[in-house]
């Protein structure tokens, strides 16, 4: 088989340049790079990042376009709302970086590329298992050793919800491996950090940093992003999803 079309080469097409830009753009909001290279590093990122993003929508089709702007507004008003007015996690810098919101947006992006490979779709529920049993065993070790009772809770609410969109469950997983990838990336290397209980304010809640289910709050944008496409194309959105059935089965 040619290895751009086997499992491995489309995964390498659809997330290999998200895992590219995830770890150096992270990397230069470090603290470390803050402190031993360039004081005002964030700034590197935001223009990384904010490229990327209009590159995607320059290129992009229509649809693309429409949905990387939903999750772009989405994101910004998801990020005022947990760090600055909850308190749920906090930045390096105490603010909002430029770059997040954007970056949120092409994680979605990223992982819509993933989930739409021909390939992909035709091993979707080889991809579901292994993905399933790998967030459990993630979320349990959390538990056992950094009591996390916080993400496991998450966790166990993300696998419930997903019984209820079983068409979406391979987006959605694919989603929790990236967010999990985003989270451990930035919090070791200081570009934002979670406190020792949920919200700071649940002492019943013990969290990691970062906790394992955090996905769970992802969702809100991956699922407000799709709600108001689909309600702004209800045809397309039909007809989509009959040439996604033909193609599944």
């Amino acid at each position: 088989m040619n290895f751009s079309k086997s499992l491995l080469g489309q995964t390498i097409q659809s997330l290999g340049w998200l895992f590219t830009i995830i770890f150096l753009g992270l990397f230069l909001d470090s603290r470390f790079f803050a402190e031993n290279y360039f004081k005002h590093s964030q700034w590197i990122n935001n223009v990384l990042v904010i490229g990327v993003f209009i590159y995607f929508l320059y290129k992009g089709t229509s649809r693309v376009r429409e949905q990387l702007i939903y999750a772009f507004l989405i994101g910004i008003i998801g990020e005022h709302i947990f760090s600055l007015g909850l308190g749920m996690y906090s930045y390096r810098l105490q603010n909002i970086p430029h770059y997040v919101p954007f970056g949120h947006a092409v994680i979605f992006l990223g992982v819509y590329f993933f989930s739409r490979k021909s390939i992909v779709r035709k091993q979707h529920k080889g991809i579901e298992l292994f993905l399933s049993i790998s967030i459990a065993i993630y979320a349990t070790l959390f538990l056992l050793f950094k009591g996390d009772v916080f993400g496991f809770v998450m966790t166990v609410l993300v696998f419930f919800s997903l019984k209820k969109y079983p068409k979406e469950r391979l987006f959605y997983l694919t989603m929790y491996a990236m967010v999990v990838c985003v989270e451990i990336v930035g919090t070791s290397l200081d570009c934002w950090e979670w406190p020792k209980i949920a919200f700071n304010t649940f002492d019943f809640l013990p969290s990691a940093n970062p906790p394992s289910g955090i996905c769970l709050f992802y969702y809100g944008l991956d699922r407000g992003t799709m709600s108001i496409y689909k309600r702004r194309h209800k045809k397309v959105w039909k007809r989509f999803k009959k040439i996604k059935q033909i193609q599944v089965t």
